[in-house]
């Protein structure tokens, strides 16, 4: 089973110069491209794009909602290896679960409970009233 793991950085504020590049829009769309370029090098892929509150402190006590974008990636990791069932071969005196291929399982007799250790068996006990003298 495959799970995965996000990770969240804040977007560019501002773009980049770069040579040939001349706008704010084209030097924003260059420090996009740069930054996606370089999460995905390491194994993270886009998802997203989110504009979310952030409460900060404004003065020495009040404070003010500012709005923050972020970039939202995630990447596939391997969940931990399951472990492998290990199945042992059967006992004379047991047999295999009905089907092939199948466990072998071993029959478990439940304990006797108090009332079957205090019954007498017929014959053994000096009460008995079946008991021939």
């Amino acid at each position: 089973m495959m799970t995965h793991e996000y990770k969240v950085i804040p977007a560019p504020t501002k773009g980049e110069k770069a040579k040939a590049i001349k706008g704010a829009e084209a030097k924003f769309a260059a420090a996009m491209s740069r930054l996606l370029n370089e999460m995905a090098e390491q194994g993270w892929e886009y998802i997203r794009a989110d504009t979310l509150p952030s409460e900060e402190r404004s003065g020495l006590t009040s404070s003010q909602t500012v709005w923050r974008t972020v970039l939202v990636f995630s990447r596939p990791v391997p969940a931990a290896p399951q472990s492998v069932a290990v199945q042992h071969e059967a006992a004379p005196d047991t047999a295999p679960v009905a089907g092939i291929g199948g466990p072998v399982v071993t029959p478990i007799t439940p304990p006797a409970t108090a009332e079957e250790k205090l019954t007498p068996v017929p014959g053994n006990d000096d009460r008995d009233p079946d008991r021939a003298s």
